[in-house]
């Protein structure tokens, strides 16, 4: 097993700010079937979840339709996408590249990617940001349960031959962190997210960052390089 440190990154809330996309999106999937959207608090509790598991929490009294709201939500999602200024919608966090270059260039540092986004919507972020190449793992919630199960984070640690000892994830919310745990590696919070600092912080988080300048110091701290 490899003694490089491996460092797994969420997406929505992390890396992307995508939360007007989703919004949206999860508006336009409830009018369509003529149902009230969920409160903004609610659509952003849930982001990191598969759909599936997202509709029956955000509408437990609509159990028939809950298939019907995931197929409208990924085609809302998909046509602002395609919009000419669909890209303005998820706009890389302030610092987030400089960050994923500092550590892509370490020898001793792999990058990977834990996401509930599709694999096709990940492409397109990868695509969008001309991240292409950057991660040696990328896992989707088509391949996978939903989080917080800690399979994907497992499939990371296969895909680069990394001892869970020497893996961290970065995460907005208690999904992550408590995927993380699940699967035995180190978990930092980003306070710039959709889950409170407070709820990462009781879930297990090591620390919580405050910009991304602060991740390569606290990847020093919890998993030096070896």
């Amino acid at each position: 097993m490899s003694q490089l440190r491996l460092v797994i990154f969420d997406v929505d809330g992390t890396l992307i700010d995508s939360q007007a996309h989703i919004l949206a999106a999860m508006d336009a999937a409830f009018a369509a079937h003529d149902l009230p959207p969920p409160t903004r608090a609610a659509t952003l509790s849930i982001v990191g979840l598969s759909l599936p598991i997202a509709m029956a929490r955000l509408a437990p009294d609509q159990p028939d339709h809950h298939a019907t709201l995931v197929e409208a939500y990924k085609d809302a999602f998909g046509q602002m996408r395609r919009a000419p200024d669909g890209g303005a919608l998820s706009p890389l966090f302030p610092g987030a590249r400089d960050a994923l270059a500092q550590l892509a260039a370490q020898d001793h540092t792999l990058l990977a990617i834990a996401t509930g986004k599709s694999r096709r919507g990940m492409a397109h972020i990868l695509d969008l940001h001309d991240l292409h190449g950057v991660f040696q793992s990328v896992q989707t919630a088509d391949d996978h349960p939903s989080k917080p199960h800690p399979s994907m984070v497992e499939a990371c640690l296969r895909d680069t031959g990394s001892l869970p000892a020497r893996a961290v994830i970065l995460g907005d919310t208690t999904y992550d962190i408590d995927m993380g745990r699940a699967a035995g590696i180190h978990a930092l919070g980003v306070a710039w997210g959709y889950h409170p600092a407070q709820s990462l912080t009781a879930s297990g988080a090591h620390a919580i960052l405050h910009s991304f300048d602060a991740l390569p110091t606290a990847l020093d701290r919890i998993c030096p390089p070896a």
